[in-house]
């Protein structure tokens, strides 16, 4: 009101500059992923907290690092697991996957020693159990998700509340980026995770890739059951992978378009490969 009896321009254009300035920052809910997940998320997090934004924290009560020293709101939930049980699933499975030296999809996705994951997966669960906290999500009119997709639970609560979602992720796993952005990925072109192949296939590298795109198809459904099981549970309808993630409005990927190998991207994939690199000390005289 006080920019009323003003007539110069200048005092105006800075009211209006202010205007702007206030109407950019926006309301944040974020769901985070526990581990070195959380070490790349973190930096993002905090910038967005300097530049304004509120940022409100989702994250289970029993974890390794989430919710560390950071400056915003921070609301936990009980979970069904302990500390010890995480540890321990999580030594059984770093081990297997060493002693594997993981070559496929198969024995990344269907190794004995998986149990880890379905204690991520459970975390959802534990969220929308905690009534009271589900109520202060709903009443609290975030402006959208900031999320990483690996345990499922951010998508999950994106689509649960009606939100526009963000992405923040090195890579999906199996073949859910593609089918969720819809972006084309011609195999022949295209390599598949794991297979260390350039965009220069030879034939049985081709059949090979094709093979491995099979491979996602009928065994990825059965690595992430428990997980659709407690989304559907949640949004109370059968659900898909791709339900989920075709709900992501921006995909923003940790890798740059001229390290990988050339492929179609759709305009919501933004790279954005070194944004956790730290500015490097000047060196000494």
């Amino acid at each position: 009101m006080a920019c009323t009896g003003w007539t110069s321009p200048l005092p105006l254009c800075v009211c209006l500059l202010l205007t702007c300035g206030f109407a950019e920052a926006g309301k944040l809910l974020v769901v985070p992923t526990d581990g070195s997940h959380w070490f790349t998320m973190r930096s993002v997090v905090e910038k967005l907290i300097l530049r304004g934004h509120e940022v409100v924290v989702v994250m289970p009560e029993v974890s390794w690092q989430l919710g560390r020293s950071l400056n915003c709101t921070v609301k936990t939930y009980s979970t069904s697991y302990t500390l010890e049980d995480l540890d321990r699933e999580f030594k059984a499975f770093a081990h297997a996957q060493w002693k594997a030296q993981v070559r496929s999809i198969y024995s990344l996705l269907m190794g004995s020693y998986n149990d880890i994951f379905d204690l991520f997966f459970s975390n959802c669960r534990s969220l929308f159990k905690d009534k009271k906290l589900v109520e202060y999500l709903k009443e609290s009119s975030f402006d959208a998700v900031f999320l990483d997709p690996f345990d499922n639970c951010g998508l999950i609560v994106a689509k649960y509340f009606s939100l526009p979602s963000v992405v923040f992720a090195r890579g999906i796993l199996c073949h859910y980026l593609e089918e969720g952005a819809q972006c084309p990925a011609p195999l022949s072109y295209v390599p598949r995770i794991l297979l260390g192949f350039s965009d220069a296939m030879t034939f049985k590298e081709r059949v090979r890739n094709h093979i491995m795109h099979l491979e996602e198809h009928l065994l990825c459904h059965r690595f992430f059951k428990n997980a659709l099981e407690i989304a559907s549970e949640i949004l109370q309808t059968p659900v898909t992978e791709y339900d989920l993630y075709s709900h992501t409005s921006i995909w923003l990927l940790r890798t740059d378009f001229v390290l990988d190998y050339p492929k179609p991207v759709m305009p919501n994939m933004i790279f954005i490969g070194g944004i956790n690199c730290h500015q490097g000390k000047p060196l000494p005289m």
